[in-house]
């Protein structure tokens, strides 16, 4: 028997924090769980931060462990069912905490978007990971929950009425107020880095389907475009995390055993309204979107911006400004001339509050649910479909037909 059904690793961080503060929030009676981190100090000093609004987290365990030194993760690893990660940027700190989960059988989830990363854990520990009946679970954030899951019961709702599943969904984000997480722009940037001198990294990222190594399908790459949607009968522009989110939603379906059909499609946009001011609007998020991406991409700009425009890891959001963000995104589900919309929405800042309890919820689904006999390098859609669409209307997130 394990030492804890969970342990949250870095929770001395502003978004482990965020998450320690979620999962007590929520309904974990009988868990036995760790705060994790790299300094004795720093641990306490977070424990007792979140101790001043849940005084019974001064009774929950710490752990030491750092990604610099192999035993430490190791031994974390084997001392619990479950590891909860927030250490990012995952390209540079997440290899060995997934390692360490493989060799140990130890349940992983994290909140990363980072592509080359996921694909890299899909390679070297796939086969590893269902040999050891353990599940490695990624993007269970706003990167990409609300959309693999918005599809995952799209599909539910779609059959139900229709008899058969949607051969194309098609997503498009409505209103939201939140803002960009340090950690995510550090994700970024670390990205850009990797891309600037590795030819097979921007191969990687140019394959829609690179999640899924060696498949194929009918999806291309996302449009840089504004469009008009005949979908969602508004103006669209080019969404951020459409290149995240579109292949966890494409290897879903592949670890499902493709129940949608080998053609099904799936693309994903930023709505922005009718008429003329819905056009003009996209047009402005589109050129946003360019400088926001060339800010990131070169170095002195970004060194310029960070801790100026953009925030750094660690900095984030007053209490205020996270409630009242919030976020809509529309899933459209069509066959022939039956279609279906599910809309999706979240209350929270999506990149702070809503994500934090996301992966609150993810990690306690896997520390805690029965969960189909799944196992390897997984989605949450994969494996936590269910699961998830009891667990988040408990904390905000909804999944309701239009």
């Amino acid at each position: 028997m394990r030492d804890y059904d969970l342990i949250l690793f870095g929770v001395t961080g502003y978004t482990g924090r965020l998450v320690a503060e979620a999962l007590l929030e929520s309904d974990i009676g009988g868990l036995r769980w760790a705060f994790a981190g790299r300094t004795q100090s720093k641990l306490e000093a977070a424990r007792e931060r979140i101790a001043q609004r849940f005084p019974e987290a001064n009774a929950i365990p710490l752990v030491v462990a750092d990604v610099t030194n192999e035993q430490s993760i190791q031994e974390m690893a084997r001392s619990t069912r479950v590891l909860c990660t927030t250490v990012g940027p995952y390209a540079l700190y997440g290899g060995p905490v997934v390692k360490a989960c493989v060799e140990e059988g130890t349940d992983y989830c994290d909140l990363t978007g980072e592509v080359g990363f996921m694909r890299a854990s899909i390679e070297l520990y796939h086969e590893s990971a269902a040999a050891k009946n353990c599940r490695i679970v990624h993007a269970c954030g706003f990167d990409s929950v609300p959309f693999d899951i918005g599809v995952f019961a799209a599909q539910q709702k779609f059959s139900e009425r229709f008899g058969r599943p949607a051969s194309t969904v098609h997503t498009a984000t409505g209103k939201m107020k939140g803002t960009f997480s340090g950690g995510t722009v550090a994700s970024m940037a670390q990205l850009m880095d990797t891309l600037r001198v590795e030819k097979q990294a921007r191969r990687t990222l140019a394959n829609p389907y690179a999640l899924v190594p060696g498949d194929t399908g009918p999806d291309r790459n996302e449009s840089r475009d504004v469009s008009y949607s005949d979908a969602h009968q508004q103006w669209t522009t080019p969404f951020i995390m459409a290149g995240c989110n579109t292949r966890v939603v494409r290897r879903s379906h592949a670890l499902l055993g493709k129940p949608w059909g080998d053609d099904f499609s799936y693309t994903e946009v930023m709505g922005t309204g009718t008429g003329t001011r819905g056009w003009v609007r996209a047009h402005a998020m589109r050129l946003g979107l360019m400088v926001f991406m060339t800010v990131v991409a070169v170095r002195w700009l970004r060194k310029l911006a960070l801790g100026r425009v953009l925030p750094l890891p660690g900095e984030g959001p007053t209490e205020q400004q996270r409630t009242e963000g919030f976020f809509n995104t529309f899933v459209h589900a069509q066959d022939g001339s039956d279609a279906l919309t599910l809309r999706v929405t979240g209350k929270g800042d999506p990149g702070y509050l809503a994500t934090s309890r996301m992966l609150a919820q993810c990690a306690l689904s896997l520390a805690k649910d029965e969960l189909p006999s799944r196992y390897g390098v997984l989605t949450p859609g994969a494996v936590l479909g269910d699961s998830l669409l009891r667990r988040l209307p408990r904390v905000g997130v909804r999944f309701e037909v239009v």
